[in-house]
């Protein structure tokens, strides 16, 4: 895990670069109107210049970040500029434009070490060398993930397609974690919703979720099984057999996939073996 302790903004020195702060006013040009860019500058003690022609929104942001860097001689103006324009009471409506521009700003702060926070604080961390290493500590897909308390497992099986956000081989890496906590559980060798009728159906189950004593458990038993067989007829043998391009996983497909494999997850943790 990456070293992580708070930074003050006094405290970091370095200069961006020009590439550096054009990457920074276009991943903030969507933070505010042209109007409340005039707040924003004034509340971060950035001066902008003078325009005969008002140009773009990241062209100004980067101008007048670049000129009070110049004066400054250091890079804390960009710091206080991302700390006001994406302050969290700002988008407070609207979360996911927060997740959005915090994303984009955090891909360009890894790679000079640091990590700007959801709760609108920074954090040094080691520094990324690699566009996968700063996409993973940017990448918006593992936080809301996270943020659900997704299963580790789920997480584990599907790291470098997260990183990537590759959507369709993470959706296909979550099903087969599935599967190999089946077969570890059940001691059978087969495979995706076979593996799972075989194991968690019938009237005697190999691996039971409950005591099966009542109706309403054997119930249970039943419906569990049943979505196990629906996510992988649905998913897993659909990603499997089809080329990528016939088959669109969305963000939010990913989303709600990976989050119902930790739900089985976890119940495959607490459910028993009935036979030897």
């Amino acid at each position: 895990m990456a070293f992580l302790e708070a930074l003050h903004m006094s405290h970091f020195q370095n200069a961006f670069g020009e590439s550096e702060l054009e990457s920074f006013g276009r991943a903030m040009e969507d933070a505010a109107t042209h109007a409340e860019l005039v707040a924003l500058f004034s509340d971060s003690g950035v001066a902008e210049p003078a325009w005969q022609m008002r140009p773009s929104k990241w062209l100004r942001i980067k101008t007048a970040l670049a000129n009070a860097q110049r004066e400054s001689g250091s890079g804390n103006p960009v710091l206080r500029f991302i700390t006001v324009a994406l302050k969290p009471a700002r988008f407070v409506r609207d979360r996911a434009k927060f997740d959005q521009l915090r994303e984009a700003v955090n891909l360009q702060l890894a790679f000079v070490g640091l990590q700007f926070r959801e709760d609108g604080k920074f954090l040094r961390t080691t520094m990324a060398v690699t566009i996968d290493q700063a996409r993973e500590r940017a990448g918006r897909l593992r936080s809301q993930l996270e943020q659900r308390s997704v299963h580790p497992d789920v997480l584990r099986f599907c790291r470098p397609e997260l990183t990537q956000e590759n959507f369709f081989h993470a959706v296909l890496e979550a099903t087969k974690s599935v599967s190999d906590k089946l077969r570890e559980k059940s001691g059978l060798t087969g495979d995706a919703g076979q593996l799972a009728q075989t194991a968690l159906g019938g009237n005697a189950p190999l691996v039971a979720f409950n005591s099966l004593c009542t109706e309403t458990e054997q119930s249970e038993q039943r419906g569990l099984c049943n979505l196990f067989v629906g996510m992988f007829g649905t998913f897993r043998n659909t990603t499997a057999h089809g080329a990528k391009a016939n088959w669109t996983v969305t963000e939010q497909d990913a989303l709600d996939l990976l989050t119902m494999v930790s739900f089985l997850h976890r119940r495959l943790d607490v459910a028993v073996r009935t036979k030897p």
